[in-house]
């Protein structure tokens, strides 16, 4: 497997050492079948709204678990003790527990989820704290007059 080396980058900014990071996980993650179970969708929406949409056959609300910590999005499914006795001759509806992990920019936040024939639909919102969000600055010349005291209007 080849290894990316970053430390060019690194001469030239600061604070972005979390990407190197976010990249290594992303290239060491296994490509085999758990890491594709469940089977689901990135959609953008608008420059600041996305969402997940999973594909969760087989489990109810009770069985999923959405939480966010830090910057990380994690979805848990785990099917109870379920034995409907019946018997299959083909059983294609995969009901093993999984958990899947998102590392969320930031800003993101999770709006909310729900679940809908079999789709787990998680909207998220990218929310710009007013401090950051950009703001024009008035330029005053040197010769301007400056107001001592404030007049009453």
């Amino acid at each position: 497997m080849t290894r990316l080396d970053f430390t060019p980058l690194f001469r030239s900014t600061v604070g972005f050492d979390r990407v190197s990071r976010l990249l290594e996980a992303a290239m060491n993650e296994n490509a085999g079948a758990a890491a594709s179970y469940p089977p689901y969708n990135i959609e953008k929406l608008s420059d600041d709204a996305y969402r997940i949409v999973m594909a969760v056959a087989g489990f109810g609300e009770e069985d999923i678990a959405v939480t966010v910590k830090e910057n990380t999005l994690f979805v848990e499914g785990r099917v109870g003790g379920k034995d409907d006795g019946a018997r299959y001759l083909h059983r294609g509806i995969a009901g093993r527990a999984f958990e899947r992990r998102f590392d969320l920019a930031e800003h993101i936040q999770v709006e909310g989820a729900s679940l809908e024939n079999g789709l787990l639909v998680i909207d998220l919102r990218r929310e710009i704290p007013e401090a950051l969000k950009p703001r024009t600055i008035a330029i005053k010349s040197a010769g301007s007059p400056k107001a001592i005291g404030k007049k009453a209007a």
